[in-house]
């Protein structure tokens, strides 16, 4: 038996097979030069790639197509009706991935990858919707010309990779949507943000389906980042984005994991997740709410939704 059975039968949950990605599937998002250099540089592995810094092997070009193929196979799997939701557990990360470079232990752009395939197989307008830590640059980039892709990216200001700020896309407002939070925003800015940032967005937009960049580093007490949230705080925002994909996608939404620093984090977040994409109450409650207190970031959603022209 799988070792991940166990786990996946007591959410009542089954495991989609995936397998690589193509090389034509990837280009959709990467530069063909890009795609080839990275199967020639991890030939030479071990190595790092880039600064942040992004280690590879020699199996991580192979690693990486294979990351991108699970997640389009959970795309494919709710597109299709095999599966009324998915969350897609894959490493390496990829939503720092731009079409040229790799960044931020990310190789390919998993989620993006995974998007482009979905426009290619009948769906008009899908959104991208980011609450990792870090600015979903690579993601922004690869969508920031494409008319059928939105994007909401939440994330620490100030931190790596130094990108997202509200005014980005001034072509694509309401579109492309930056939400920059100060330190320990806490789970109810977060609760804020779902309601009157993800919700009213989403609405304007009318994506077919939603994916989901899931990072577990904006818990309060990953090593790198400190935007406040708990592992409550997590299942609530997911419950959230549940409920938004049900009144406007019919329920089609893929979740995809990206970064998280601390693997109990890690662990306890993608309980969450499984809980909320069940509708199950949270069972695997960590129990560790932040001890400090939520920064009110009542004046940043108002300056966001008054950039985009979004009513108030």
């Amino acid at each position: 038996m799988d070792a991940l059975e166990p786990l996946l039968n007591s959410f009542g949950a089954e495991k989609i097979e995936g397998r690589q990605a193509t090389f034509e599937q990837v280009a959709r998002v990467h530069q063909a030069e890009f795609i080839k250099a990275i199967e020639e540089v991890c030939k030479d592995g071990p190595g790092i790639i880039d600064h942040a810094p992004t280690y590879i092997t020699q199996t991580s070009y192979h690693d990486a197509l294979l990351a991108a193929g699970g997640v389009i196979a959970c795309a494919r799997a709710v597109i299709n009706g095999d599966a009324k939701n998915a969350f897609a557990i894959v490493r390496p990360p990829g939503h720092h991935a731009e079409p040229d470079r790799a960044m931020g232990f990310c190789i390919f752009n998993n989620i993006a990858i995974a998007a482009r395939e979905a426009l290619e197989n009948g769906l008009q307008r899908v959104m991208v919707i980011d609450y990792d830590a870090h600015h979903g640059n690579g993601t922004q980039a690869a969508f920031l010309h494409e008319d059928r892709v939105g994007f909401i990216s939440t994330h620490q200001w100030g931190i790596y990779p130094g990108t997202g700020w509200i005014e980005d896309a001034p072509h694509a407002k309401k579109r492309i949507v930056n939400v920059p939070l100060q330190a320990y925003a806490g789970d109810e800015t977060y609760l804020r943000v779902s309601d009157e940032i993800f919700k009213p967005v989403v609405e304007l937009f009318r994506p077919q389906m939603l994916f989901v960049s899931a990072g577990f580093d904006a818990h309060w007490n990953d090593p790198i980042t400190s935007l406040g949230l708990s592992t409550r705080g997590y299942y609530n925002m997911t419950g959230k984005l549940v409920e938004i994909a049900e009144e406007c996608c019919d329920g089609k939404i893929v979740f995809v994991l990206e970064g998280g620093y601390d693997p109990r984090n890690v662990a306890n977040g993608a309980g969450a997740v499984f809980d909320a994409l069940t509708h199950s109450q949270l069972r695997f409650d960590a129990n560790d709410p932040s001890p400090y207190a939520d920064v009110d970031h009542e004046a940043r959603i108002h300056e966001i939704l008054k950039w985009h022209g979004i009513p108030q």
